[in-house]
């Protein structure tokens, strides 16, 4: 699968749910089961690569910058959190994810951000896109054990980071945060 097909697919989930594509807070958030109906359409080594590509495109946003703006945004330090920050950037669609891992601060121009900002709700992490990839394939094979045999060899033959790339800071200094992501801090800081 090609990275312009994989974000086909998050794009036409994104497309069904219509304006309600971009917050994963609400408790009916409808973009995850549209996620799944979307991937079940695919064959299933497929839904395999799209998994994949899921990783690689997490390895990529596996940036300080990235991580720090996150902890701004949601608060959280943990790997976990940020997996699901970047889990739910992919959500946001490509323009939006590819936007955030080279520019951090940019997340500054999201409504969903500008809302958490203010204390008014909203949430941009999800956890777990790869729950949902897992679903598609239950879906689609009525079984999971040749999906996760499947991810086991795949797994083996990946480079992953072992570490964020990017300029590293302190993020609970407030002046580095708002010297390094001015926009961000500038809502949530000050």
């Amino acid at each position: 699968m090609d990275i312009e097909t994989w974000w086909s697919s998050i794009e036409q989930a994104r497309a069904s749910v219509g304006d309600r594509a971009d917050d994963r807070d609400p408790p009916d958030d409808p973009l995850p089961a549209a996620l799944v109906d979307t991937l079940a359409m695919l064959e299933p080594a497929d839904v395999i690569d799209f998994w994949v590509k899921h990783v690689e495109l997490t390895d990529s946003a596996e940036r300080y910058p990235l991580r720090w703006a996150a902890f701004l945004i949601e608060g959280s330090f943990s790997n976990d959190g940020f997996m699901d920050f970047r889990d739910g950037l992919m959500l946001l669609g490509q323009e939006t994810f590819s936007r955030a891992v080279a520019d951090p601060d940019s997340l500054a121009d999201l409504p969903v951000v500008v809302k958490m900002s203010r204390d008014e709700g909203g949430w941009i992490g999800f956890e777990s896109l790869a729950y949902l990839i897992k679903d598609a394939y239950r879906k689609v094979r009525g079984e999971t054990d040749t999906f996760n045999a499947a991810l086991e060899a795949v797994v083996k033959g990946m480079t992953r980071p072992e570490l964020p790339s990017g300029d590293n800071w302190d993020p609970e200094d407030d002046d580095a945060m708002r010297h390094h992501l001015p926009r961000l801090a500038a809502l949530f800081l000050d």
